[in-house]
């Protein structure tokens, strides 16, 4: 009876064995994989750069990790079998190997660093939809305004009259070009399908180019921690054909809800997992005073403040010098309120 049970005790031993090697594999499988499977042609370039940079280093690496296992082995205190050397110091071909091979791959990753860099240059205007279709010459750019606020995304399309809050949607195969700004501290905003991630910064715009080639909806987010509501400052991107995007714009057209200054500034003010909200219409120039911080009425947009300050004559009072700063006409405060189409 004892005997008998030794094999199945055996065989459990086994089994448990093998369920702890695959624990890790279980792990791994809840794993969102879209940084390396996106869906658009910016993020695919970059995880094809991902793929490539890891295989290079890999050449070195691997090879390292195998010799370390290699010489601990033969060189171990037991093995009387290996040659023992200890007044060796030197070795040309193995110098030329050790020093030879990295510089090689280092030459090869700051080639495609460099090449990389220019091509996906995020502030650079698309040429491509993908990696056979080219952009024609023709085709029209989807402009969209990003305002990082506490702790919410605003989205404005200026060319469309529309804009919305934590939802964005973008047709597929056609060039969008995000103009990116915050409203009080550094955020970062990043849709692993679409694109890497750019920084939004107050008083700043940046700028990035990117293209959905794959209908679905994407998650999108802050990467940078900017406050107590950081985790959730999170948006859906709803990428879809031209007819399902004109009859989404159709959709917030609808609804009767104006985003004008006021509304701006009480959107502003801090709250935590903000609902969607849609806007049918946006005041003109509302992104350029967000960007100058001169949103409240009276402020005086930092635009006109530096110019101010770059033409400042001596003995001149401020009240004068901002004078002739509104005369140039480069305060953005705007004297029709409303756009609507």
């Amino acid at each position: 009876m004892f005997i008998s049970s030794i094999p199945k005790a055996s065989s459990t031993k086994g089994l448990a064995r093998r369920a702890l090697l695959l624990l890790p594999l279980s792990l791994l499988s809840a794993c969102n994989t879209i940084v390396m499977n996106p869906a658009g042609d910016i993020a695919n370039q970059q995880a094809d750069l991902i793929v490539v940079s890891t295989l290079l280093m890999s050449l070195i690496i691997v090879p390292v990790i195998a010799l370390i296992i290699i010489f601990a082995w033969r060189y171990r205190r037991s093995n009387t079998s290996a040659p023992y050397k200890p007044e060796w110091d030197h070795s040309t071909r193995l110098e030329l190997v050790i020093w030879g091979a990295p510089l090689l791959i280092i030459i090869a990753l700051g080639l495609i660093t460099w090449i990389s860099t220019h091509l996906l240059d995020p502030y650079r205007p698309l040429h491509r939809l993908d990696a056979q279709r080219p952009i024609a010459a023709n085709t029209k750019v989807l402009e969209v305004q990003v305002v990082a606020l506490d702790w919410k995304w605003l989205f404005i399309y200026p060319e469309l009259g529309i804009a919305t809050v934590n939802e964005l949607a973008t047709p597929i195969d056609v060039p969008v070009r995000f103009k990116i700004t915050a409203s009080t501290v550094m955020n970062s905003f990043y849709i692993p399908a679409m694109a890497g991630q750019i920084y939004a910064m107050p008083s700043m715009q940046t700028t990035l180019n990117a293209v959905m080639n794959k209908p679905g909806v994407y998650d999108g987010f802050s990467a940078n921690y900017s406050g107590a509501g950081f985790s959730n400052m999170r948006f859906k991107l709803h990428s879809m054909d031209q007819a399902g995007f004109d009859a989404w714009v159709a959709k917030v057209k609808s609804e009767a809800s104006p985003l004008d200054r006021a509304t701006y500034l009480a959107l502003e003010k801090p709250t935590v997992k903000d609902a969607v909200r849609h806007f049918n219409s946006v005041e003109t120039n509302l992104f350029d005073a967000v960007v100058n911080r001169c949103v409240e009425p009276g402020s005086i947009c930092m635009s006109q403040q530096m110019h101010a300050d770059a033409h400042r004559h001596p003995g001149a009072t401020v009240e004068h010098q901002l004078a002739v700063a509104s005369k140039a006409e480069i305060c953005t405060t705007p004297t029709n309120p409303v756009k609507t189409n």
